[in-house]
């Protein structure tokens, strides 16, 4: 696995990070360009022009890449680093999460609720569990990823799920299969890969219609 969650088995075009000097695909790290008063800009869609710089989705890493001036050294050139780059890679991965999510629900692809998560699941519909990170463990503990890699995703908040479906929060979601949840999958990774093992603390409530 990558450090920022995926298998490292696809066939990917691979990148070397700056902190750590590891290889491994684009879609595992992420993409930093410069903007026109040579500010660290990271590139989540991986469309900014220029040569990209490529960090793991890993806070630590983007720290030490932040703190060792590896940005400037990547660039040969000075730099400007943004105060608090990992948390601005981990809230525009988040939104980027929040927004596929959306995406899938329009499409009929992604369902919110305890009932009709499993529903999904029973009928084998889910290709992949959502739980929100700070859901009672005991109601989550009641639903079981479907079979199969990348199947599970529990790096958002109730209130980032919420959002996604369009509702104050949510703890349990389902995706079926499709190009949207491999998209989703691949941005929660990196997402998961940001934030590490969240704890949390409990979202207030857990029914069977969150």
């Amino acid at each position: 696995m990558t450090r920022g969650g995926r298998d490292d088995m696809r066939d990917e075009p691979e990148r070397r990070c700056l902190a750590t000097g590891e290889r491994g695909p684009k879609a595992g790290l992420v993409r930093f360009g410069l903007g026109p008063e040579s500010q660290v800009v990271p590139d989540i869609l991986g469309r900014l022009p220029g040569r990209g710089m490529y960090v793991s989705a890993d806070r630590k890493a983007i720290e030490k890449a932040a703190a060792k001036g590896l940005f400037a050294r990547a660039a040969r050139q000075p730099v400007k680093v943004p105060e608090g780059l990992a948390d601005l890679v981990e809230a525009q991965l988040a939104r980027r999460v929040i927004d596929l999510i959306s995406l899938a629900r329009k499409a009929g692809e992604a369902v919110a609720g305890y009932e009709k998560v499993k529903d999904w699941l029973s009928k084998d519909e889910a290709k992949v569990l959502i739980q929100a990170s700070d859901g009672s463990e005991r109601g989550k503990s009641k639903l079981h990823p479907p079979e199969g890699k990348r199947s599970f995703i529990g790096c958002l908040t109730a209130r980032e799920l919420g959002l996604a479906f369009g509702r104050e929060h949510a703890i349990h979601g389902a995706l079926a299969a499709g190009g949207l949840t491999t998209r989703v999958q691949d941005e929660a990774a990196r997402l998961a890969g940001l934030r590490g093992q969240i704890g949390g603390r409990a979202a207030g409530r857990d029914t069977k219609d969150a």
